[in-house]
């Protein structure tokens, strides 16, 4: 069974850093990309990042460019998104979540299509 685990959230003040892992399981990694959304409260779940594992290419929202960096590990099978200069708006529960590799990855991502998901990791910036 595809499994994957978000962990690494917790308080951080604004201008702050955390790292999110997800570890992933039951499938092979190169075959899929991962990704992160994030679901603050009262507001609808956003995508953040994905990365192909099989290439590295990536994608990134528009408000998070430059500050978030997702990578993975392929050994540990685990895909990482370091957050730097955190702000308020941040504050959310993250989610990682997977697709197969495909020509549709993309469009699959920003339409929050992706097949797989995780738990959430709750992430809060504080002022």
């Amino acid at each position: 069974d595809v499994q994957l685990q978000a962990s690494g959230g917790g308080l951080v003040q604004a201008g702050g850093s955390l790292r999110l892992s997800c570890a992933a399981s039951g499938f092979t990694f190169d075959d899929y990309a991962i990704g992160w959304y994030r679901q603050a409260p009262g507001k609808k779940r956003e995508e953040v990042s994905y990365i192909k594992s099989i290439d590295g290419g990536t994608y990134y929202e528009h408000s998070v460019k430059g500050r978030f960096t997702i990578s993975y590990d392929k050994a540990k099978k685990t895909v990482y998104l370091q957050m730097n200069a955190l702000k308020p708006d941040d504050t959310a529960v993250y989610y990682c979540a997977a697709d197969r590799n495909s020509w549709m990855v993309a469009e699959r991502f920003i339409s929050r299509a992706f097949a797989y998901w995780g738990k959430g990791t709750l992430v809060t910036v504080s002022s």
